[in-house]
């Protein structure tokens, strides 16, 4: 039966080296939750702390109400998925995939009932006699996901299980994931350095650096309204522009950038987080439009480039280079001056401390 997963106040070293830094985390029953971010930021560390693999330096680690913090990898019945597949190539599918079941004595009938359901369920029917050498990498992921649920565990662990997986195999394989895993109803928590994959496939997402979790919450809440300038970044907000809020102007405060540029943030669409603060956009955030049209960041076009939806344009401002985007009817030459007019939807502002 699956059960929550609850991390709390996780220290972790290698040595002398810390790698998590007072971690706390609850998946809740039937959730999916994605850690995500670069080498070294503690992702695969925390996924091996769950396992069993390593223990922490300090804290707990709980599957529902039963403490796994310092109990054997082999005694906490959890399922994982890993990124080399781990299948043993001199036994069949079928074999595969009972194996779990085997180990754990479950009588032949139903051993046999439980692997043909999952076979079929993650449609490799045809090929349970095969040997994994005989098997393309997606079938192989799928042998090593048949083999992980038919245990029913109360908690299933991805470790990047699609890196080795071509583009388009990776987009069909993490679809089959998330169908799977939904259909099970089974906790899960997945590592893996790819946002597009980590927000397709996930309820929330941790995205973590240096040990730590820097925001926690859904796709679409990380995609438009990061929590700080790391998480910014990390999800495509290319331009950070310094500001300063200076004066109330009506229904507005008035924000200067470097060298005295003023623009409006209505109150209505913008919440300021601090006196100084910074103005988070992705291109398509700022719209180019000619220096006549009237208030906005004025810029002078550099660079245009042709990206299908719309023309991108490096401009030079008095915050510095920034991306923005020009509609394709109206093309703008390189050299002109032109403003950038924020589209409020597409920004965010954020504290300059975060």
């Amino acid at each position: 039966m699956t059960q929550s997963l609850t991390l709390e106040n996780i220290n972790a070293h290698y040595g002398t080296t810390q790698v998590l830094e007072n971690l706390s985390l609850h998946i809740a029953e039937g959730e999916l939750v994605s850690l995500l971010g670069s080498s070294g930021c503690g992702k695969t560390t925390t996924l091996r702390l769950v396992a069993g693999f390593l223990e922490p330096t300090s804290g707990s680690i709980k599957l529902g109400d039963r403490d796994l913090t310092r109990l054997p990898a082999h005694s906490r019945d959890i399922g994982l998925v890993f990124q080399t597949y781990a299948l043993f190539p001199h036994l069949t599918v079928r074999d595969n995939v009972g194996f779990g079941l085997k180990q754990r004595n479950i009588s032949a009938a139903e051993r046999k009932k439980r692997v043909d359901t999952m076979i079929e369920r993650v449609g490799l029917g045809e090929l349970a006699d095969r040997h994994p050498a005989n098997l393309s990498g997606g079938q192989r992921q799928r042998v090593a996901l048949a083999r992980a649920l038919v245990i029913d565990p109360p908690l299933l662990m991805f470790d990047e299980p699609l890196s080795n997986l071509d583009a388009k195999l990776r987009v069909d394989m993490r679809v089959e994931i998330r169908r799977l895993q939904q259909a099970n109803g089974t906790t899960a928590l997945y590592v893996t350095h790819d946002q597009e994959e980590a927000f397709s496939i996930s309820d929330r997402v941790a995205i973590m650096k240096g040990g730590k979790i820097m925001q926690l919450d859904t796709p679409e809440v990380l995609y438009s309204q990061p929590a700080n300038a790391f998480v910014a970044d990390f999800v495509g907000f290319d331009n950070m522009i310094e500001m300063e809020a200076v004066a109330e102007a009506g229904d507005a405060v008035r924000a200067q950038m470097a060298g005295g540029v003023q623009i409006d943030l209505p109150k209505s669409q913008f919440t300021i987080p601090s006196k100084k603060f910074l103005f988070a956009t992705r291109p398509e955030g700022l719209l180019v439009e000619p220096e006549s049209t009237g208030s906005g960041i004025p810029a002078q076009l550099g660079m245009r480039t042709y990206i299908g939806r719309a023309y991108q344009y490096h401009c030079e401002t008095a915050g510095g280079i920034v991306m923005a985007n020009g509609p394709q009817a109206t093309p703008l030459e390189s050299g002109s001056a032109a403003v950038l007019v924020p589209q409020p939807e597409q920004c965010c502002l954020l504290p300059t401390e975060s």
